[in-house]
């Protein structure tokens, strides 16, 4: 009965400690299969919740280089604060940049291989959580792009040099113009939110107004209406001067 509950509180402890941590790839391997390192580079949005902090790993060779790039879509909540703080950690744990913004930007060279950690923090809503889109990840320039295949490549002739050097910048411009597209999508979906924000707050605030504006207008007739009330007289009951 000891090992059982000995085991479930190790499980339930597992659980609590890695609540609010997200890996893009796993930590180790098993077997003789190789360690996934997942892809070099990622985008999607995620909700964090009031005081929340959302972190993610990424896997990056050495002399590479590391993009971070997010911004705040929306908040969700009574709380309408926009900025979170945003940090970059190397793989022993040691602080690279932060920022606090609305939107914002981590880039540095990768000076050792390892998981490099990106987290992110609601400190300023209390009430509220916020959509934040992000964009991160890594690319290579030079031999060092095709690391993986660096041991099964042989000796190529001058015309397949050139073709590879072309082919490799052409490769370069196009990560480029994807991170560029990228930039504009975090914009386009920004301003979507705050124009679909306030479309939303105007038809409130005008159905708002038109109530007050009808409810007024009644009232007006109202106390109009028993202003040339004409009492019925009797007998007994006659209008004094």
């Amino acid at each position: 009965m000891f090992p059982l509950l000995f085991g479930a509180g190790l499980v339930v402890l597992n659980l609590v400690s890695s609540a609010r941590s997200q890996k893009t790839e796993p930590l180790s391997g098993s077997g003789d299969q190789p360690l996934f390192r997942g892809a070099d580079r990622y985008d999607f949005a995620i909700v964090i919740p009031p005081g929340g902090t959302e972190c993610f790993w990424q896997f990056a060779h050495q002399t590479g280089y590391f993009y971070f790039s997010y911004e705040v879509q929306r908040t969700l909540g009574m709380s309408h604060d926009r900025h979170v703080a945003a940090t970059a950690h190397t793989p022993q744990g040691f602080l690279i940049d932060t920022t606090k913004n609305v939107r914002g930007q981590i880039n540095f060279s990768t000076q050792e291989t390892g998981f490099y950690q990106l987290c992110l923090k609601n400190q300023q809503n209390h009430f509220g959580s916020v959509q934040v889109y992000l964009n991160f990840g890594v690319f290579y320039e030079g031999p060092e792009m095709d690391h993986k295949e660096k041991n099964e490549r042989k000796q190529l002739n001058d015309t397949l040099d050139a073709i590879e050097k072309s082919t490799r910048k052409l490769q370069n411009n196009i990560f480029h113009m994807w991170r560029y597209y990228n930039f504009a999508r975090m914009r386009k979906m920004a301003d979507f939110f705050l124009l679909q924000s306030n479309y939303n707050y105007v038809n409130w605030w005008s159905t708002a107004q038109s109530l007050v504006i009808i409810l007024s207008g009644i009232l007006q007739l109202y106390f109009l209406k028993r202003l040339f009330n004409i009492p019925t007289t009797t007998d007994t009951k006659k209008p004094r001067c």
